[in-house]
């Protein structure tokens, strides 16, 4: 068991003044067991806690750090920024370059706007939708998240459902009143009441859960039917799938766009961009309302800014082949280790891992065997019931290996994760699964 002294202590003194010990639920550890690592700093694939403790890293802040902690041209790109001034309230250059990396490289895309978060970009996006069509109801699907605000906090996934909470209290019931979740995977039926439509093209935080043929298609159809907006959650999978995000590894173009993560190259960033007609109705030019005194800030641009133009089509294609192989060998070993143990689930039935792929990203499940893939939030909730992913996380942890600590949550390998980073977690996966099967 490693040391984490210095870890439980620095815990001990975040609960006395940040609530729950954390600034964002998931990282208390609460539905994996036990207390958070602090991390003092990352190289690559790897990072250091405060004891000491080398961990090769999955989570690369949700995905942000696609290039790998600490990358040099990243570095080099925020220290110049920051030579220049932190923040000026005032419009930069460095705004407009990653403005029109964005669109240049998603189609459809004619215009952005930058803020600093990804729950600041899809209440955003959600407002401007309505603005636009002058209707307010909105449609959401049942294990998707995106983000914190009063109105999508209805039927939410990742932290939201880690934490057992089909909302949250201090919502009050007219903030949802014009929100319908619907099930991920089934196309809703619709009416000239709504607003907009807002999907994870790929749902990563219930699990990874990939759309099934036609849904997406389905979804673009539905609106157009009834003059409703789509919106395309890729705060995850924008710029991760591919250079063009979920729209183009799908082929389905929404009417609008939400940002985050990779564009800020792991400082604080969202956007959310779409049609220059739908767009138009923001202020100063419209009607609809929007501001931020940190959007565009300097250093989240160039950082920014430097990631986009460091990736290209050869990068996505090696890290997704590399995952690929990787996650049918660790479902392969997985579900050995659960028939050899003959691990069964609440209802006596065998139990089989099953690890999507899409891309670079894989997730992580534990089913009922010949169930198949998970494709809905009850599925991963199933999962997630079962147990299992938590005590393989936690031997996974003892032996040096950080997965995301929830079972709603999906991997996130970057480029700085190559085929000998790979293998020795598939060593560590191979004793982890035995551990957590003997616990």
């Amino acid at each position: 068991m490693p040391d984490r002294t210095r870890s439980e202590a620095l815990f001990e003194r975040a609960c006395a003044v940040i609530p729950g010990g954390v600034n964002s639920p998931v990282r208390s550890f609460r539905s994996v067991g036990g207390h958070p690592y602090f991390v003092t700093h990352g190289e690559g694939a790897y990072v250091w806690d405060a004891d000491g403790n080398r961990l090769l890293d999955f989570v690369q802040s949700y995905g942000a750090s696609i290039l790998g902690h600490a990358h040099p041209s990243v570095v080099r790109a925020v220290a110049e920024a920051a030579g220049r001034g932190t923040t000026f309230g005032a419009p930069t250059e460095g705004e407009v370059l990653l403005a029109e990396a964005i669109c240049a490289r998603v189609e459809g895309c004619q215009q952005v706007r930058l803020v600093s978060s990804g729950t600041e970009a899809t209440m955003s996006a959600i407002r401007v939708a309505r603005g636009y069509t002058g209707r307010s109801r909105i449609v959401k699907f049942a294990g998707c998240y995106h983000g914190h605000s009063d109105g999508l906090l209805a039927g939410g996934g990742s932290g939201v459902a880690t934490l057992g909470l089909p909302d949250s209290a201090g919502v009050p019931a007219g903030a949802v009143a014009e929100t319908v979740v619907a099930p991920y995977n089934l196309i809703p039926e619709l009416d000239d009441q709504v607003a907009c439509v807002i999907v994870e093209a790929v749902a990563a935080n219930m699990g990874l859960v990939p759309p099934d043929a036609g849904f997406l298609e389905g979804l673009r159809s539905a609106c157009d039917a009834v003059g409703a907006l789509l919106i395309f959650d890729e705060v995850i999978t924008g710029f991760r799938l591919s250079e063009g995000g979920a729209s183009a590894w799908s082929g389905v173009r929404p009417d609008l766009w939400c940002f985050g993560k990779v564009i800020g190259g792991g400082l604080p960033v969202g956007a959310f961009g779409g049609r220059s007609d739908v767009l138009a109705v923001l202020a100063p030019g419209g009607p609809v309302y929007q501001a931020g005194t940190l959007s565009g800030n300097p250093l989240a641009t160039a950082a920014g800014l430097t990631v986009l133009e460091t990736l290209d089509t050869a990068s996505y294609a090696a890290l997704s082949g590399r995952v690929a192989g990787f996650a049918g060998q660790l479902q392969s070993l997985l579900t050995a280790a659960l028939g050899k143990a003959e691990q069964v689930d609440g209802a006596g039935r065998p139990v089989e891992a099953r690890v999507p792929v899409v891309g670079p990203l894989f997730g992580l499940f534990f089913v009922p065997a010949g169930s198949g893939q998970v494709r809905d939030y009850d599925g991963a909730e199933a999962s997630a019931t079962t147990g299992l992913y938590s005590r393989f996380f936690r031997a996974m942890l003892d032996r040096g290996v950080a997965l995301a600590p929830g079972p709603y949550e999906v991997a996130f390998p970057s480029m700085a994760h190559g085929d000998a980073e790979l293998a020795d977690t598939l060593d560590v996966a191979s004793e982890a699964i035995v551990d957590a099967l003997a616990h």
